[in-house]
């Protein structure tokens, strides 16, 4: 599943971790977050993450 990086602070959330600071349980995709939901570490919005990059993803030249 896709992790996603908090533009503010840099956190990463892991689907498959979940987020146990705010009860979110481990293998919840970041598409089914409720609107509500927050960083655990500033407490930025949902809408302040973007999709972190894969580094196992290579990117295609040509």
């Amino acid at each position: 599943m896709q992790k996603w990086i908090c533009t503010v602070c840099r956190h990463i959330y892991d689907p498959a971790d979940g987020d146990p600071v705010n009860d979110v349980p481990p293998d919840t995709s970041f598409e089914d977050l409720l609107l509500e939901w927050h960083c655990p570490v500033c407490e930025a919005g949902k809408n302040l993450f973007e999709p972190y990059p894969d580094p196992d993803q290579r990117l295609e030249v040509g």
